[in-house]
This record gives structure tokens, C-alpha cells and sequence, in this order.
């Protein structure tokens, strides 16, 4: 799954204590076993881990270091994987430098990365989690340039996974063809047996539109088998989790 989660706001409506229960109840239906998340607070995530339970962990800083600013965690089921490696790196010119930002976004971006192994099978998989500029297009251009970089420096014979909100739609960007280019990943709603409705997977907490624009993706290597594809739709008396709608896929790697 790929959620951003709305960064968490005392602020009603659609304030984190409103929304918290209602999350907790779309993650406890889902249990996905691999969660990359956006725009999450500290202690959002650490709410987020106690809702989830004894059987979940997660990776993640700062974008600004340490505990500040939004971060790019990525949640786990324990009982399925286990991290070997991770590390973190920023979209900008220096990106091993927290919280740099030199692409012209007023936005500090960055990634999060982990090296799993499947618990079940012991094979080991790539996960990158990410968040592209909202506003800056040759920033978010750079930053599909970057990734596709450090993807191409990763062991070539594990699959490798990439979720994000990546703020263009997908197909017709050159965000878009620049991180599927090479044939090195697929767009898993593109290639799944079976899928669910469409739907503009920001909403901003008005009505949703069928048919929509992608913008928050789950990209796989070539040889993924995706089951299904499905952006939930989920929400409780009229309150959605936040102004995203998940997006999740079933595969095999």
C-alpha cells in the first residue's frame, strides 16, 4: 500500500483526532504487509504503530532530521519481513546532506529505502518510498532522475518496489516516462489481472471523482506479478483517512 496520510492537524475539520480512528480501522481491514506512507508526523506515526499493533514496525527520519518535519516511513509486518539494510537520501544536488533542497522546491523531498527479506520464501525485495515536489516540475523531473539512478545502482538481481505521491498523473509526464523508462519498472495498476473503479486519488476531502487522475503510484520491476490493483475508497460516516485515497496491489515478486 502507498497512503499520504495527510500530515496530522489539531484543526477541524478533517483534524488528526478525527481521522485517526478512522485510519485505524482502514489499516486493521487492509493489514497490508508493506505500508510506504507520506507526509506523516512523528507522533502521527507513533499513533499510526500503536493502532497497528505489537506485529508491526517501521523505518523512517525526518525530512529535516531526526524527528522534524514529514517523513517517509515505511511500515512492515514483522511475521512476514525483516529489514537487512535502509537508509534515507534527499532530492536535491547533494543528496546525502539532510534536508537539502536545491532544485528550486521551497519543499525539503527525500526518500526512504529498505532492503527486505521475505520471511516466508528468504528471498529479498527493494522498497523505495518517496514524495515528489507539489508544485515544481523540473524538480520533480530531477528527482524521477535521481531515483532511476540509485535504482540502477541497486543489487540488479532483487525486485525492487517504489511507492510514492509522485503529484503528477500518471501516463502523459515526463516524470511519469522517466520513471518507467528502460523498462527497469511497470505501473502495477497498469498491469494487474484485476482492478478496481478509478478514482482521482487526491480528493481533498471533496466528492470523489471516477476516472480520476493517478497521482500516488506503486511501481514494481518487469517480472511482478500483480494480482490486483485496487486506489480504497474506505471512509466512516462521511470521514475519509485523508484527502488521498490508498492505493494498494496484491503481488508476486
Amino acid at each position: 500500500m502507498t497512503f499520504n496520510l495527510r500530515y496530522a492537524s489539531d484543526t477541524p475539520p478533517n483534524s488528526w483526532p478525527e481521522r485517526r480512528p478512522v485510519t485505524r480501522a482502514l489499516l486493521h481491514r487492509e493489514r497490508p504487509h508493506l505500508l510506504g506512507t507520506q507526509e506523516g508526523l512523528y507522533h502521527q506515526l507513533q499513533d499510526i504503530a500503536a493502532d497497528l499493533g505489537h506485529r508491526y514496525d517501521w523505518i523512517g527520519t525526518g525530512r529535516e532530521g531526526g524527528s522534524r518535519g514529514e517523513f517517509m516511513a515505511v511500515f512492515y509486518d514483522t511475521r512476514r519481513l525483516a529489514p537487512v539494510e535502509y537508509d534515507h537520501f534527499w532530492l536535491s544536488d547533494t543528496p546525502n546532506v539532510i534536508g537539502s533542497a536545491t532544485w528550486g522546491n521551497r519543499v525539503v523531498r527525500m526518500v526512504t529505502w529498505v532492503r527486505f527479506r521475505d520471511l516466508h520464501t528468504g528471498r529479498e525485495l527493494y522498497h523505495l518510498n518517496t514524495h515528489f515536489d507539489h508544485q515544481s516540475q523540473p524538480s520533480r523531473e530531477r528527482s524521477a532522475a535521481l531515483v532511476t539512478e540509485r535504482l540502477a545502482g541497486l543489487d540488479s538481481a532483487l525486485p525492487r518496489l517504489v511507492t510514492g505521491d509522485f503529484n503528477v498523473p500518471a501516463h502523459g509526464n515526463p516524470v511519469y516516462d522517466a520513471m518507467l523508462g528502460g523498462g527497469t519498472l511497470v505501473d502495477t495498476w497498469d498491469a494487474a489481472e484485476r482492478r478496481s473503479p478509478q478514482y482521482a486519488t487526491f480528493h481533498g476531502y471533496k466528492p470523489l471523482v471516477p476516472d480520476g487522475e493517478r497521482i500516488d503510484w506503486i511501481l514494481a520491476s518487469p517480472k511482478t506479478r500483480v494480482r490486483y490493483a485496487e486506489i480504497n475508497t474506505y471512509s466512516r460516516d462521511g470521514q475519509f483517512p485523508s484527502d488521498h485515497l490508498p492505493v494498494q496491489a496484491l503481488l508476486d515478486l
